[in-house]
């Protein structure tokens, strides 16, 4: 039975920790070659459809998986310094769900421009393009949320200064929705992958491996999961 202190448990963390990141990095790096702006961004997306839905996906994927990771992290700054931990994790999930939300937007506007055609997407997209949204209010969370909790890694001891500081970098992550690849947005992801892979690593590594039979079961409920999503 999964106790508290282990929460979310071994495999949910570890494998956060490695794919998040990783995912966040090949969704960065796909929409390299086009402007980080909305126009642009549509604009990439009529050109190369796959390769755009590809980045984006990756992109909240990577965020979603990011979410037990954090929690994982959190957990663990939580033992020496609960108010660093808190503050932290609050911050971070708060940006975490608006970069979610900021997701859904974009996967719009993209349908937009295959039911409308991409002037009237971009049209469209330009007279709305900072219309209020509740997530407005935590922008400035997405961005601080992130040093809070490498201050907390490195004085609780479960990052390392190099780690912390990669984990911080993460601040610099363009927010918002049709967000493109700039410099900062390699950055920002490349220490996202220096910070919190090799933990996840680290995780994965400890204690008995699963049961041979659980492999099989886990593909099984990942394809039936899938097969129901595509039909229904």
């Amino acid at each position: 039975m999964m106790t508290n202190e282990g929460f979310p448990g071994k495999w949910i963390e570890g494998i956060g920790l490695v794919l998040g990141p990783m995912l966040v990095m090949i969704g960065v790096l796909l929409k390299l070659g086009h402007d980080a702006f909305f126009p642009d961004q549509l604009a990439a997306f009529a050109g190369s459809p796959a390769q755009m839905t590809a980045a984006y996906s990756c992109f909240v994927a990577g965020i979603v998986l990011l979410s037990p990771a954090v929690l994982g992290v959190a957990r663990r700054i939580g033992a020496t310094h609960p108010r660093l931990a808190q503050w932290g994790l609050a911050l971070t999930l708060a940006g975490l769900f608006a970069r979610t939300f900021h997701a859904g937007v974009s996967h719009l506007a993209f349908q937009l421009v295959d039911v409308q055609g991409l002037g009237t997407a971009q049209r469209a997209i330009s007279e709305q393009y900072g219309s209020f949204h509740v997530f407005q209010t935590i922008n400035l969370a997405t961005m601080v949320g992130w040093v809070v909790f490498a201050v907390g890694a490195w004085r609780a001891g479960v990052l390392g200064r190099v780690q912390s500081l990669g984990l911080a970098l993460m601040t610099s992550m363009p927010v918002g929705v049709l967000k493109g690849t700039g410099v900062m947005s390699i950055v920002a992801a490349a220490g996202l992958c220096v910070a919190l892979v090799p933990l996840g690593i680290k995780v994965l590594s400890q204690g008995p491996a699963p049961r041979w039979w659980t492999y099989p079961l886990a593909a099984a409920i990942a394809a039936a999961v899938t097969l129901v999503s595509l039909v229904g």
